[in-house]
C-alpha cells in the first residue's frame, strides 16, 4: 500500500514528517533519503509507520528512519527511535523478533591469490561445518543449563568454552553480553528453541561471505581496522534463532496485555509497549539482552568453525592466517545510552530495528583499538554485491542518536521475489560474476536475490552525504553460503 503523505524536505538528505500527521504523535519523523529515493520508500507505507513510531510514550527527539528503510512489524525496518530512559517505553517492535541479528567481519593475512582455485572447497567446507537452513539444529549438544549461562554471559560463554580467542571479544559490540541480562525472564519454551539451534547459521537473509577487499576508501580508518586492498575477509549476517524469536513472542504478549489493561492508545497494535521502569517493560529488557547475548555467542560459535574451515582447506592455522574479528555489531537491539537531547545530556533507551550504532571517534563505546577511527559499521547488502565498511562520524551523534544504515534495504518482498524471479537465472548472474553459491532451498535463495534489494550505493551516499559514517573500504564477494 502506497503512502500519501506530506513529506517535507529538510534538505538534500533528510525529509519530515510533521507532527499531527498521525494522531497522537508528539513529536516529527524523520526519514534519511535522498530525492530519487523517496518514490520506493513511498510505496510499502514505511513512512506510516515511521510516524506511528512518533506516538510512542516517552519518545525524545525524532522518530528516524535510515535510507534503507522499509515495511516491518510495528516499527520499520531501518527505524530509530530514543526514549527517555526513566519514563519512556520499550517496544518489541522496535528491536523485532530475531533479536541481535547483527553482523561479524573477520579479516585474514590471506590474499586474493592465496585462494585462486579453493575458493569453491572453503565455501563447501563452510557448509559442510556450520548449520544452516530452516530449522537447522547446531552441531554441539548444548545442555539447558549451559544455553541459561549463554543467555546471561553471551560470547564470554564462548570463548570460554572453547569457541575462539579472548581476544575476540574486545572486537565486538559490548564484548558480546548485555550485563542486565537475567536468564529468569525467558520461558522454558525459548530455552528449548534455544537448545538445539546455537552455533547455526539459519535461513531467510542469513548468510557467510568470503570476500576480498576491492577498494578502499580511507587509508587511515582502513589500516585501524586491519584492512588493505586483496585482503580476503569473511563476513557472517545471522541473528538469536528460535530463541530470540519465542522471546519476542512471549513479551509481545504480555504488552499487548498490557496496553489493553491501561487503556493505551496506539496507532498500531504491533507497537504494544510498557514503560521501561514497569514490570512488563523491565520484564522485557533484560530477556531482550538474554536475546542478544545468544545471537552473540552464535556468532562466536560459527566464528570458531569458519577458523577450522580455512584451516581444514588452507592446511594451515587460523592463527598463522591472521584470522582475527574486526568486529561484531547488532542492528536489532535496544540499548540504554546517554545523548544530547534540545540541549541536556539525558539517559534514553534507544531502539534500532535495522540499524547500526555509528558512534565517531573517540566516543568511549568505541573499542580503544578503533578509537582513533569511530565505530566500524558494517553494511553487508546482497549476495552479487558484497559489503561496505563505514566508520562513525559525529553527525550521527547529532542527528540520529549515533545510528546508521544496517544494509540496502528490500524494494521487493520475499513473496514478490519468489514467484517473479527464476533460481537458473539468479545462478547465471551469480556464475558470471565468479561469485560461488552454496545454497540450500531454491526460495531462501529466491527471497534474497540481488533484484530485491535497492541500491546499495544510494543507501551509503545518503548515510555519508548526511555526515552519519564515512566510508572506509568496500569488499566483493568470492563465495556465499545460504540457508
Amino acid at each position: 500500500m502506497a503512502w500519501k503523505g506530506v513529506l517535507n524536505r529538510i534538505d538534500d538528505n533528510r525529509w519530515e514528517i510533521p507532527e499531527g500527521h498521525v494522531k497522537g504523535m508528539t513529536t516529527n519523523a524523520v526519514i534519511f533519503a535522498s530525492e530519487p529515493m523517496i518514490p520506493q520508500i513511498m510505496a510499502d507505507n514505511a513512512a506510516e509507520q515511521a510516524a506511528n513510531v512518533a506516538c510512542l510514550p516517552g519518545i525524545v527527539g525524532s522518530s528516524l528512519a535510515m535510507p534503507d528503510v522499509h515495511w516491518g512489524y510495528g516499527f520499520p525496518i531501518g527505524g530509530v527511535a530514543a526514549v527517555d530512559a526513566n519514563d519512556g517505553c520499550i517496544s518489541p517492535g522496535g528491536i523485532g523478533f530475531d533479536i541481535n541479528c547483527g553482523v561479524r567481519l573477520m579479516r585474514t593475512d590471506l590474499l586474493a591469490d592465496d585462494v585462486k582455485g579453493k575458493v569453491r572447497d572453503l565455501t563447501d567446507e563452510l557448509y559442510r561445518n556450520i548449520p544452516s537452513g530452516l530449522g537447522s539444529k547446531g552441531i554441539e549438544k548444548i545442555s539447558e543449563q549451559s544455553i541459561r549461562e549463554i543467555l546471561t554471559d553471551g560470547s564470554g560463554w564462548a570463548v570460554g568454552n572453547g569457541y575462539g580467542w579472548e581476544r575476540d571479544l574486545d572486537a565486538t559490540e559490548e564484548r558480546g553480553c548485555m550485563t542486565d541480562a537475567d536468564a529468569a525472564h525467558v520461558s522454558d519454551k525459548a530455552v528449548k528453541r534455544g537448545f538445539g539451534q546455537v552455533g547455526s547459521l539459519g535461513s531467510g537473509n542469513h548468510f557467510i561471505e568470503i570476500d576480498v577487499v576491492e577498494k578502499i576508501y580511507d587509508v587511515d580508518a582502513a589500516r585501524t581496522f586491519g584492512l588493505e586492498e586483496g585482503q580476503i575477509t569473511v563476513t557472517v549476517h545471522c541473528g538469536s534463532r528460535g530463541c530470540g524469536h519465542q522471546i519476542a513472542t512471549d513479551h509481545l504478549q504480555v504488552m499487548e496485555q498490557y496496553i489493553k489493561r491501561n487503556r493505551m492508545e496506539l496507532p498500531d497494535r504491533q507497537l504494544a509497549c510498557a514503560p521501561l521502569s514497569s514490570k512488563e517493560g523491565d520484564s522485557y529488557y533484560k530477556a531482550m539482552s538474554c536475546g542478544a547475548n545468544y545471537a552473540w555467542a552464535n556468532r562466536q560459535m560459527i566464528t570458531h568453525w569458519i577458523r577450522g574451515s580455512f584451516e581444514s582447506v588452507m592446511k594451515n592455522s587460523a592463527e598463522s592466517m591472521g584470522m582475527d574479528v574486526v568486529y561484531d555489531v547488532a542492528h536489532n537491539i535496544a540499548k540504554k545510552e546517554r545523548h544530547e537531547v534540545d540541549g541536556n545530556f539525558i539517559d534514553v533507551l534507544v531502539h534500532r530495528k535495522g540499524a547500526t550504532p555509528a558512534f565517531p571517534a573517540g566516543h568511549a563505546d568505541v573499542p580503544s583499538s578503533y578509537r582513533s577511527a569511530g565505530q566500524p559499521v558494517i553494511v553487508p547488502v546482497d549476495m552479487s554485491a558484497g559489503t561496505y565498511v563505514l566508520a562513525g562520524l559525529p553527525g550521527a551523534m547529532e542527528m540520529s542518536f549515533g545510528s546508521a544504515c544496517h544494509g540496502a534495504g528490500r524494494k521487493m518482498s520475499r513473496k514478490a521475489a519468489f514467484n517473479n524471479l527464476k533460481v537458473s537465472d539468479l545462478r547465471n548472474s551469480m556464475d558470471a560474476k565468479n561469485i560461488y553459491l552454496k545454497s540450500g532451498a531454491d526460495q531462501s535463495v529466491l527471497d534474497e536475490a540481488p533484484e530485491a534489494y535497492k541500491d546499495v550505493d544510494q543507501v551509503v551516499a545518503v548515510v555519508c552525504d548526511s555526515g552519519l559514517a564515512k566510508k572506509v573500504a568496500r569488499l566483493r564477494p568470492l563465495g556465499v553460503v545460504k540457508g
